[in-house]
């Protein structure tokens, strides 16, 4: 009788369970079984597993198998359990030695010749190995750059299964060919999925990406696009067609700060597990962009599908940007599920194979026309919407929705002027992202000792018992939330949006033109604030 047990990794969202697999040989007919919850991909790892382990030059032991995964009561999918079955069949076999496998950590996928396929979420497995206590790891060639990204694991990229026996064994390593230069790679293929990212990518550097200098014009929405940067605002553009909304959205990420080391690996993790990683750049460094089609239904949104569910719209979007053009043409249900994940900045997705927590905390951008046909707000533009049309297909966007909406910017048509030229080239997105940098890193000073970097993130009660404005500088928002044109919630993100504006103006705290500046950009009520194309006045 032959045991031998090893580690592997199952993933739940983007959350890992190391599971140990057990190998066990009995006297017998020979049989192989597997146990403890496997799907049916995983399920079909004893003939890859078998398959493997001979043309790799390894005898199959032909005796009664079993392998038991364990803890038994969590579900476990995929085909990144190949490897650490193999290595704790040939464990239980004596053909390399149970106690070196005892504390290693395995994942791969194996083909039927033996060699180790990259799969997805290599990184939130190691992740969840290293919090585990495990400190060496054995991934494919393939991922052990995004392996390696985990501080304090040791990590052993194999092409096939007779490197790492050879490893184990402390034999000569054989020198396996990779694939011929010029030609695709198709050990690549498990690690990006097709389709799972539609209307999804990573934000190119500001140099290289839709430059902000190139929208005409639109100063005040100009200046909303900065706010909602160096806060983290929500923001909702509404206008005619042809105004500029979605060049505007699209050059937001630009102006995004780089992500933070932490905030890199929430994302490389999402993005790998969704499948969505792009291959040779294990850590994604800019933050990602996300603009899903109106037709999108409530699980690519949210998250969802068959089994356990996978990342929808809004992790993918997780640290960037979320942007939906044309959206009163979104479902209202779809529309409406946002309105927690904007609040806790997570989605928990509960389905008869399990409850899934992603992470979801994203700047929400809206596009929206005035009416079906765009020309509602347009002098003489012949628009043949009636009211009760305009009004039903303003409503789409619900109150509860648009109350968490921090920055409402009407965007006016562009002038002949702005669109010739005539009235100056505006600023670049290295410029204006010069700026929103350093209002982030006023913000990250002042709340150095709380559990919060950006002023969108401050609780109201914070806001008005620590983070005062100036005496007086409320009375215009007092009288607004009096005559019912703002909720306690709407007071709240006033505060925030004014603490923005004075981040970006180099003021200690909001004073009343910030105010008044945030009630603007709130209620699209003209205050009288001059806005200049540089910023904040």
């Amino acid at each position: 009788m032959g045991f031998a047990r090893t580690c592997s990794v199952a993933l739940v969202g983007v959350e890992g369970v190391v599971v140990e697999v057990q190998a066990d040989l009995e006297p017998g007919v020979a049989a192989f079984t597997l146990v403890g919850l496997p799907d049916k991909s995983l399920s079909e790892s004893r003939d890859r597993v078998r398959a493997a382990v001979v043309n790799s030059g390894a005898e199959w032991p032909q005796k009664k198998l079993t392998v038991g995964l364990s803890p038994a009561s969590v579900p476990k999918g995929g085909s990144g359990f190949d490897l650490a079955v193999a290595a704790a069949v040939l464990g239980a076999a004596e053909r390399i030695d149970p106690r070196t496998i005892a504390d290693l950590v395995l994942i791969g996928e194996l083909g039927l010749d033996g060699r180790v396929r990259p799969v997805r979420g290599v990184l939130p497995a190691v992740l969840a190995a290293a919090e585990a206590g495990y400190r060496q790891v054995v991934v494919p060639e393939q991922t052990a750059g995004e392996a390696s990204l985990v501080p304090g694991v040791s990590v052993l990229g194999v092409r096939t299964l007779r490197q790492l026996i050879a490893v184990l064994t402390d034999e000569p390593v054989p020198d396996e060919e990779a694939g011929e230069e010029g030609r695709p790679d198709a050990m690549l293929a498990g690690l990006l999925v097709p389709g799972a990212g539609i209307g999804t990518g990573l934000a190119a550097e500001p140099t290289e990406g839709p430059d902000l200098a190139d929208v005409a014009g639109q100063h005040r929405a100009r200046l909303a696009l900065e706010v909602a940067a160096a806060g983290g605002h929500h923001l909702l553009l509404s206008g005619p067609p042809g105004a500029g909304k979605t060049m505007l959205a699209e050059r937001l990420p630009g102006i995004l700060p780089p992500l933070t080391r932490q905030e890199s690996l929430e994302v490389t993790a999402v993005h790998s597990v969704a499948g969505i990683l792009p291959p040779g750049e294990p850590l994604v460094r800019r933050a990602p962009y996300c603009a899903p089609h109106h037709s999108a239904t409530m699980q690519s949104l949210v998250g969802g599908g068959n089994g356990l569910p996978r990342p929808g719209a809004v992790s993918l979007a997780h640290r960037g940007v979320l942007f939906l053009d044309e959206a009163p043409e979104f479902s209202g249900k779809v529309l409406d599920a946002l309105r927690q994940p904007l609040e806790s900045g997570h989605v928990v997705i509960a389905r008869a194979a399990g409850v899934v927590r992603l992470p979801a905390r994203f700047l929400l951008a809206l596009a929206a026309n005035p009416c079906p046909c765009g020309r509602h707000t347009l002098y003489g533009a012949g628009c043949e919407c009636p009211a009760s049309l305009v009004r039903r297909y303003q409503a789409r966007l619900s109150g509860p929705l648009l109350d968490r909406v921090d920055l409402r910017v009407e965007v006016e048509p562009v002038t002949r002027a702005d669109l010739l030229g005539q009235g100056g080239r505006g600023e670049t997105t290295a410029a204006v992202a010069a700026r929103v940098h350093e209002a982030r890193t006023r913000a990250a000073a002042r709340l150095a000792d709380t559990p919060w970097k950006l002023n969108s993130e401050i609780p109201g009660h914070e806001l008005r018992t620590r983070h005062l404005a100036a005496p007086g500088a409320l009375a215009t928002a007092e009288r607004d939330v009096e005559r019912g044109l703002l909720t306690a919630r709407g007071l709240d993100r006033v505060l925030r949006v004014a603490w923005t504006v004075a981040d970006l103006a180099g003021h200690d705290r909001p004073d009343s033109q910030d105010i008044a500046l945030a009630l603007e950009l709130r209620t699209g009520v003209t205050r009288g604030v001059p806005v200049g194309a540089g910023g904040p006045a």
